[in-house]
This record gives C-alpha cells, sequence and structure tokens, in this order.
C-alpha cells in the first residue's frame, strides 16, 4: 500500500492514455491476436512506429511500455479494445484502423482471430464499411505475392 492509499483509502487514478499510447497498444493487440507476439511481430510493430509523426522523438520502447500498462487496466481484451475508441479524432481512428490491418496482413496469413480483431477494431473506431473495405484492397495489394 501506498502512501496516498493509507491516507486517503484511494489509489491515484491511472492517467488517461494518450493518442501515442492508444496506437502503441492497438498494434500491439493486434500483433498478438493469435495469443503471442513473437520478436518478429515486435520488429513489425516497432518499425511501423518509426515511421509515425506521433512517435517522432520518443522512446517507443517507453510507449510500448505504457501501452502494455493501459492494455493490463482492463478487466478484459475486449474492454482494452473498447477504449481506443479514446482516440481523440476520426484521423487517428481510421490511423489506427489501418495500421492494424496492415499489421494483420503483414503476417502473410490473415486467422480467424485478427480477422475478428480487425471487426471489432471497425466498429470501435468508426470506419465505414467503404474505407475499410478499401484499406484491405489497398493492403492486400501490398503484400500481394
Amino acid at each position: 500500500m501506498g502512501l496516498l492509499s493509507k491516507i486517503t483509502g484511494m489509489v491515484a487514478p491511472a492517467r488517461k492514455p494518450t493518442d501515442d499510447v492508444h496506437l502503441a497498444a492497438a498494434m500491439l493487440i493486434m500483433a498478438g491476436a493469435d495469443g503471442s507476439i513473437d520478436a518478429g511481430e515486435i520488429m513489425t510493430v516497432s518499425g511501423f512506429a518509426a515511421t509515425l509523426p506521433e512517435f517522432k522523438g520518443k522512446d517507443f520502447n517507453r510507449v510500448a511500455e505504457e501501452a502494455i500498462k493501459a492494455i493490463r487496466r482492463h478487466k478484459s481484451l475486449d474492454e482494452a479494445v473498447g477504449a481506443l475508441g479514446d482516440l481523440s479524432t476520426q484521423a487517428l481512428k481510421t490511423k489506427c484502423f489501418v495500421l492494424c490491418a496492415d499489421i494483420a496482413l503483414s503476417s502473410g496469413d490473415v486467422d480467424e482471430k485478427e480477422d475478428a480483431l480487425l471487426e471489432k477494431l471497425q466498429g470501435v473506431l468508426g470506419v465505414d464499411q467503404q474505407t475499410a473495405a478499401k484499406v484491405i484492397e489497398v493492403l492486400s495489394l501490398k503484400y500481394a505475392r
């Protein structure tokens, strides 16, 4: 028990995650949709982050640690996914969907869990069907063999 909780009987409220933490959490959730995150998936997420303005000048490892803490604060993965709806703008919500779809398709084989997670993210993030279809179409071309 910390001092605050001893004196007040309360713990300090958790800070609301920032947009960069939400984006990192989303990418990590998608990378781990199959139940684990391997070294290659971590490299993929880190590589994506290196190209995004939200992470410019930031230590991505620290942001990822904050994202993992934010995910763990939720009672379930569904609740953690639902929290991504707190991204500050629709543009960021759409970007989040694009990143997650890109991560899912980057493995070369989207399984049922990833597909279901993408569908849930589409709803939580308010991405319309036409936009989602276009994102998947373009990314499918990116990863075509």
